[in-house]
Order: C-alpha cells, then sequence, then structure tokens
C-alpha cells in the first residue's frame, strides 16, 4: 500500500503563515495607533501653548513612515508670540517603533524668524532636534545637530546644541543648561584684523530661575530680573583670526532690561581684537591708543609657551565695558520685542 502524505508540515505551513499575518495585522494597527498617539500629542502641545498665549498654526498633518517609523509631515507651520514669529514650510515629527518615548523633529528648508520689526530669513541644509516624548513648552532635554546653515547673512558649516530645563525652577536654581557650539561661521563681511571666518564658538552655560510667566519678551525679561535671575557663563571660547578667547562670567539684567555683569578673560590675539572692536565702534579711536599701552603691559607669554596673552577681569556696566578696572568702549543698547 503507498504511504499516506503526512500532513504535518502542511500544517506548519498554514499556521506559520496564519502567525504572519496575524503580526503583519497587529503591527499595522499598532503603527496606526502610535501615529495617532503623535497627532494627539501634537494638538495636546499647541493647545498647551494657545492657553499661554502663543498662535500656533499649521496644515493638516500627513502620515507617512510605515512599517518602522511614524513620521509626521506639519505643513505650513507657524508659531508667534507677542514681537516674535516663527514661520516653517513644514516640519517632519518622526518616532521609531522600538523607541516610542523619543521624538526626531527635522526642520532642513526655509524658515523665517521675525524679532520685533527684523525678519531674519534661515536655511539649513541639515537640522535635526531630538528630544523626548512630552507636553511641556520646552522639552526637559534634547539635543540640537545642524549643517549648512544660513542665518540672514551668516553662514555656519556646523552647529551642535545640548539643553536641559526645569520646569518650576526658583531663584538660584538653574532652569536652562546649554552646551554646544558653532563651526566654520562664515561672515557677510570680514572684521577688519580678524578677517571673515570664525573658525570655532562654543558656549558652557547655566540660566537660573524663576522661570518668567507667559508674555512678552519683555514683561519675561523684566520677571526673571525681578526673582534674582542670573546667566552664569563657566565657558564662552572663540577661535577668529588670530584671536582666541575665553571668557567666564555672571550676568544679569540692569534696571533698564540691558546686561550687566562681571568676569574674567584670556585672550591671544589681543591686537587683533582691539583692531576688530575700534573697527566695530566698540572701542573709540580715541581710546584705541591707551587700550593698545595696557594690552603691552598686560601681555604675558604663557608658561607652556606660545604667543603672548592676557588674563584680564572685564566688567558691564550701564553698557559701558570694562577691562582691568579701564573703560575701554560702549555697547549698544539691547532692543526688546
Amino acid at each position: 500500500m503507498p504511504a499516506k502524505p503526512n500532513p504535518l508540515p502542511r500544517r506548519l505551513l498554514l499556521g506559520g503563515l496564519a502567525l504572519l499575518l496575524l503580526l503583519g495585522l497587529g503591527q499595522v494597527v499598532l503603527w496606526r495607533w502610535m501615529a495617532g498617539q503623535v497627532e494627539a500629542g501634537l494638538a495636546g502641545w499647541a493647545a498647551a501653548r494657545q492657553a499661554e498665549g502663543w498662535v500656533v498654526e499649521h496644515g493638516a498633518p500627513v502620515r507617512g513612515g510605515w512599517p518602522l517609523v511614524v513620521r509626521l509631515r506639519v505643513p505650513d507651520f507657524r508659531l508667534a508670540s507677542e514681537g516674535v514669529e516663527w514661520r516653517a514650510p513644514s516640519l517632519d515629527l518622526a518616532v521609531e517603533m522600538l523607541r516610542p518615548m523619543r521624538l526626531e523633529v527635522v526642520l532642513a528648508g526655509e524658515h523665517r524668524l521675525r524679532l520685533g520689526d527684523a525678519e531674519v530669513p534661515v536655511t539649513a541644509e541639515r537640522l535635526v532636534a531630538r528630544l523626548p516624548v512630552e507636553r511641556r513648552a520646552l522639552p526637559s532635554e534634547a539635543a540640537i545637530e545642524g549643517g549648512g546653515l544660513r542665518i540672514g547673512g551668516l553662514g555656519v558649516a556646523g552647529l551642535r546644541l545640548d539643553l536641559e530645563t526645569r520646569e518650576g525652577a526658583a531663584e538660584g536654581e538653574t532652569a536652562l543648561a546649554l552646551r554646544g557650539g558653532l563651526d566654520g561661521v562664515e561672515l557677510p563681511v570680514p572684521v577688519a584684523g580678524l578677517g571673515g571666518r570664525v573658525v570655532r564658538a562654543g558656549i558652557e552655560a547655566a540660566l537660573t530661575g524663576p522661570v518668567p510667566p507667559p508674555g512678552g519678551p519683555r514683561a519675561q525679561a523684566a520677571a526673571w530680573r525681578d526673582g534674582g535671575g542670573t546667566l552664569a557663563v563657566s565657558r564662552l571660547d572663540l577661535a577668529w583670526g588670530p584671536a582666541v578667547a575665553v571668557l567666564q562670567a555672571t550676568l544679569s539684567l540692569d534696571r533698564e532690561l540691558q546686561p550687566m555683569g562681571a568676569g574674567t578673560l584670556r585672550l591671544t590675539g589681543a591686537a587683533a581684537a582691539l583692531d576688530a572692536l575700534v573697527a566695530a565702534g566698540v572701542v573709540a579711536p580715541r581710546g584705541a591708543g591707551m587700550a593698545r599701552r595696557m594690552v603691552g603691559m598686560l601681555a604675558r607669554v604663557p608658561p607652556e609657551g606660545g604667543p603672548p596673552r592676557i588674563d584680564v577681569p572685564v566688567t558691564l556696566e550701564r553698557q559701558r565695558l570694562g577691562i582691568a578696572g579701564m573703560a575701554v568702549g560702549r555697547i549698544g543698547a539691547w532692543e526688546w520685542p
């Protein structure tokens, strides 16, 4: 008698196909659910900002990215408040299926930024922010990377910023911590003595509370000042032509909402930096001679060798810039929107 066919392999095949079908359907359902959650998160964030007095507008979101990523393209995005407005042709929000609590926001393209009466065009070949999924006005943490940026007349080859924020920070507590820098900044017009390219500009700073209530920039600045807010710059470094500078300072706002503070400056290439300050109008030509004599007296060759450098205290008060106790120039008033 011929042997009967064994039905087991066929049943296993059918069972495997059924399992794959169920997994596929489950993945579709899960992806659609996550897409809905991303849309709901965007709507909740927009509603919270509108309750704080912001204007949030955008077109209908378009879903994409299946099967491994939930991607939401948000066209015609606009965020505005008193004196401040940001417009973007679109935002791309992305959440990986395997990392559902991390959000990636792609900001490449052409943007318009308005501060008061000034409008600044911004374009980016690459600009990405990575942050946790939450509905706070400012994320608890974020990493921003970019390249090929143009901000008005400035060109920026590379950008990296890491920030951490804390809601409800009181006086003396850190509300915002910032670390990062810019690489390859091309200026629209070369500066006398320094040239037209900043090799690097870096910052490490902490903004202490209290976090001001919602309102216009001027009102928020006044509330922050009245609450004892300060900006502690632990390191601000700049490499520009022959000048290499490192600044440490603590800043705040005076009664007129103008920056004031004190710190220490380490500077190599002081003569070139002084020429640039004179050309920019910060140091008056009549005071440049005294400043050059002071630089000559203070400059020392560092222990490790290299070009002479100066290490001096600096102050900023009533828009007057002082170095080593001597007034050397004046900065323009900051106009709050």
